[in-house]
């Protein structure tokens, strides 16, 4: 792998059972040899069919920036955020079960509020960088850009691509619960400790199957008012598998606010 896409940051991304990115296949034609000189048809045939493929793959890959799927509006420009990663650790003896101390977000969008219950206590450390990005504002504005039917709508990107964070990641913490209808966790790359902003709610029981398999998506709450305002989202439309189900009319957070016990 070239040195420059080791610099580019992967797409915090949820995968899917089977989930698979598509490629692409050229078939030639035949042409007759010349005696003498560079066959100059068949040369640029070549070269074309290079760059479609190196830049197919950039794009489902996510290396090449600005080139997220069609549907993504363009980033709007947001202030600088003066906000540290957490000073939480991982538990060294995880809880049986997700348990939190009565901290609770609100996430306000145009469509109504979804409140989350934290579990402080299960993923402290998911937990507080979700608290401290909230209250500094990072969230305002921003919007659900990944919405999967059936399976996840994921937010918490300032750039709407997947591909955007805080400009740190946090380490990761055991696994506490299941990833049932409401369940809120922490989206990632496959890269260990690639957490940061970006996070995702289940839609469906139906998800806990694709999503346990990696097991490595830190559930740090649960919805516990206007899983309908999280349906209706689910809802809407998106750009398809072949674009990362990217929101074509994206649901921005309004605001995020955490009250405390």
């Amino acid at each position: 792998m070239a040195k420059r896409r080791k610099q580019t940051p992967q797409r915090s991304h949820v995968y899917q059972v089977g989930q698979t990115r598509p490629g692409f296949s050229r078939k030639g034609t035949e042409q007759p040899a010349r005696k003498s000189g560079p066959n100059w048809a068949l040369i640029g045939s070549a070269v074309v069919v290079v760059v479609v493929v190196a830049g197919a793959a950039a794009y489902f890959l996510g290396l090449i920036p600005g080139m997220g799927p069609g549907a993504t509006p363009a980033p709007t420009p947001r202030p600088s955020f003066a906000v540290q990663p957490p000073s939480a650790t991982p538990m060294a003896s995880p809880l049986a079960e997700p348990e939190g101390d009565g901290t609770t977000a609100t996430i306000t969008t145009e469509l109504g509020d979804i409140v989350i219950d934290l579990y402080t206590e299960s993923a402290p450390v998911a937990s507080e960088n979700f608290i401290n990005l909230a209250d500094a504002g990072y969230y305002n504005g921003v919007v659900f850009h990944r919405l999967v039917p059936n399976f996840v709508i994921q937010g918490g990107d300032p750039e709407g691509t997947g591909q955007g964070g805080p400009g740190y990641t946090i380490p990761d913490e055991t696994v506490v619960g299941e990833y049932h209808r409401g369940t809120v966790a922490m989206a990632r790359t496959q890269a260990p400790d690639s957490q940061g902003s970006q996070f995702f709610i289940v839609l469906s029981d139906e998800a806990q199957p694709a999503l346990a398999q990696f097991n490595t998506y830190v559930i740090f709450g649960e919805v516990i008012e206007g899983m309908d305002v999280v349906d209706e989202i689910g809802a809407m439309p998106n750009a398809g598998d072949d674009e990362g189900n990217a929101a074509i009319d994206p649901v921005a957070m309004e605001t995020v606010t955490i009250d405390r016990p």
